[in-house]
């Protein structure tokens, strides 16, 4: 039996699927995961505690045995503070097997194994009865099902399978209840994430503008939701259009439906402008009084921004509505928040949909092609007008009036720069039949469809007769130790078991200006690549140290590109700038970073004049883009502290 497993191209930060035999054991899925950022949430962790030990206080008073169900049980975390706080006997479920095994060990270490069950299935598949998982059905329901969407792991169907077949009626849940919020807000930079806009290019015979296709504009995008740390976006990036709408909540205590739904609120708007996106974010709350409340509120609209709770397992929500619509400061509309199983979208109506008795619109589906090809940040980077700059810049110093130009990359728009900026004949390599059809569409707009010519076909795969015979986030990382009270080291040695394959050697794509970062170090050169010259055969390799300039925690290195289109011109996509004295840096927001996390990390406390350097050897596969990086960190005490390498 084959399994795809998913890898994230460090490059491009996508999605890759690969194809691994039956004797995979995840052992990267582990290292990548969330379960040690979820351990290492103080606030999520005391909060389901609290609400554990008010549900269980409630099954007992009313003389009841108190049975739990933990759906999705991780390390058996909340399990076993349910067990402390007086549950007589959890059934802990947990589909990923690897998880499972470590769990039986963590129940087992901290002396719960006569009171905890840990079932390795799918909840769905859980049986009860006399020869079942389960004996009896359970009274308490707990769970941690949630991603920064909510429903997007698939929580409406688990908890509505649970109900039916696991759970006694009027149980008690943990989370008691969920509720979804919205703001409606205008914003050119996030709009830039949905949409193409129209790309200037000064030329010799003027300016030259690049228009999107009809199609792009009218297409109402991608359905999937963009999660995002909101904390870290500039309140002068967006104008509020509408106060915070409670859009709707599910009562996890009883029985809870996964069918299509939506839900409207009227509001009136704060100012005049056009409405384009919308934010989103959820809260739970633990007990049926909402004394115990976890939200994802954003700092603006958090109760006590002091006590806001940095995460990275659970975000905030960017939705694109699918045109924008301009409103008018205190003429009312009403926002609609869909839903299905597993997605939530939005829409912004004149009247309520129960007014007007529309049925419920199905999901919005791309049919531009281009939110399949370019993701959000790929948006934004062809949007930024300075970048197009840059390369305007550069080609003007190499182009010439017999120039011959090849752009080999998917879904740019570098070809049509080169044709208005002279070139005689330009080509454009289109790898898929996705980012051919796209930029057809983008050539006919701008009325280029006889004046830049398509190849379909791989870049390695080229030939003369082509080219027409012409030759021209640490804490994700970190250990937890001890978690409330609770022995979980055999999780923190699953993962730094994980660490130690060659998969997990290999660095991870993440957005860094999302997250509040210092560099330990200076900027230093680790490979260079002269495109000018044939692609060498052989693994391209580098090693060597780096000092450590600044004192403080230290949790990985940093690697990215810097593209020096001319001697005068360069465009990075890591850091923008040189970092600040204390070290905060500004990164490129529209690339993501490639950052190997280190498993041990500098003691803040430490001098600097303990740990200062670390050596590294990175190597460079040319013909498959493969790279592979090893460092060694090391200190005066021979510790193995990890130092940043930026």
């Amino acid at each position: 039996m084959k399994i795809f497993c998913g890898r994230a191209n460090p490059t491009t930060g996508s999605v890759e699927w690969l194809e691994e035999d039956e004797h995979y054991d995840y052992h990267q899925e582990i290292a990548r995961s969330s379960y040690a950022d979820m351990l290492h949430d103080k606030d999520r962790n005391i909060k389901y505690y609290q609400g554990i030990r008010a549900a269980v206080s409630r099954v007992k008073d009313r003389g009841q045995k108190a049975l739990v169900l933990d759906i999705g049980t991780g390390t058996g975390l909340l399990s076993m503070m349910a067990v402390t706080a007086g549950a007589d006997f959890c059934y802990a479920i947990e589909v990923f097997k690897p998880m499972a095994e470590a769990a039986v060990k963590i129940v087992e270490k901290n002396g719960f194994s006569d009171k905890i069950k840990v079932i390795n299935k799918h909840s769905t598949e859980v049986t009860v009865g006399p020869d079942g998982d389960m004996p009896c059905r359970a009274n308490i329901l707990i769970t941690e099902l949630f991603d920064t969407e909510l429903i997007g792991e698939g929580a409406l169907p688990s908890y509505e399978h649970a109900h039916r077949h696991l759970m006694q009626e009027d149980c008690e849940a943990v989370p008691h209840r969920a509720t979804i919020y919205a703001q409606l807000v205008e914003s050119r930079r996030m709009w830039s994430w949905n949409k193409l806009f129209p790309v200037r290019v000064q030329t010799s015979l003027g300016e030259q503008v690049i228009v999107p296709p009809l199609e792009l504009e009218r297409c109402p995008g991608a359905p999937s939701v963009y999660d995002i740390q909101l904390n870290q976006v500039s309140p002068t990036d967006f104008t509020v259009l509408s106060d915070v709408l409670p859009m709707f909540s599910v009562d996890f205590s009883k029985q809870v439906s996964s069918s299509a739904a939506c839900y409207s609120r009227q509001f009136e708007p704060l100012a005049s402008g056009q409405a384009q996106v919308v934010l989103s974010w959820w809260d739970i709350e633990m007990d049926p009084e909402g004394k115990t409340r976890c939200t994802m509120a954003p700092f603006w609209a958090h109760e006590d921004p002091q006590e806001l709770q940095w995460r990275d397992h659970w975000m905030q929500c960017v939705y694109f509505l699918p045109q924008e619509e301009p409103v008018v400061q205190g003429s009312a509309l009403c926002l609609v928040a869909h839903h299905d199983d597993y997605c939530v979208w939005y829409s912004l109506q004149r009247t309520s949909p129960q007014k007007n008795g529309r049925t419920h619109p199905a999901r919005p589906v791309c049919d531009c092609q281009a939110h399949l090809l370019w993701n959000r940040p790929r948006f934004g980077e062809i949007n930024d007008q300075h970048r197009t700059d840059q390369y305007a810049q550069a080609l003007r110093t190499v182009l010439k009036p017999d120039s011959i130009c090849l752009c080999v990359s998917d879904g740019s728009l570098l070809s049509m720069l080169a044709h208005y900026l002279g070139a005689e004949q330009v080509l454009t390599i289109e790898s898929s039949a996705a980012s051919h059809r796209l930029m057809k569409k983008i050539f006919k707009a701008n009325h280029l469809e006889d004046k830049i010519n398509v190849i379909e076909k791989r870049p390695e795969l080229l030939t003369s007769e082509d080219l027409e015979g012409k030759k021209d986030l640490w804490r994700i990382r970190s250990p937890c130790g001890d978690c409330e009270g609770f022995d979980v080291h055999i999780m923190d040695d699953m993962i730094k078991h994980a660490l130690d394959f060659r998969e997990s050697k290999e660095a991870e794509p993440h957005p860094l200006w999302e997250y509040p970062c210092r560099s330990l170090s200076d900027p230093q050169q680790i490979l260079a690549f002269d495109f000018r010259q044939p692609v060498p055969p052989q693994p391209v390799r580098a090693e060597g140290s780096i000092e450590l300039t600044r004192p403080g925690r230290s949790h990985g290195a940093v690697l990215w590109m810097e593209y020096h289109l001319t001697p005068d011109s360069t465009i990075s996509t890591g850091l923008l700038k040189p970092a600040e004295d204390k070290g905060y840096c500004c990164w490129n927001p529209h690339c993501k970073q490639a950052v190997y996390f280190f498993s041990t990390m500098l003691d803040p406390r430490a001098p600097l004049g303990g740990p200062q350097t670390v050596s590294y050897t990175v190597e460079f596969q040319p013909l498959t883009g493969d790279v592979s990086m090893d460092f060694t960190l090391t200190d005066t005490l021979g510790d193995g502290h990890g130092l940043t390498l930026l």
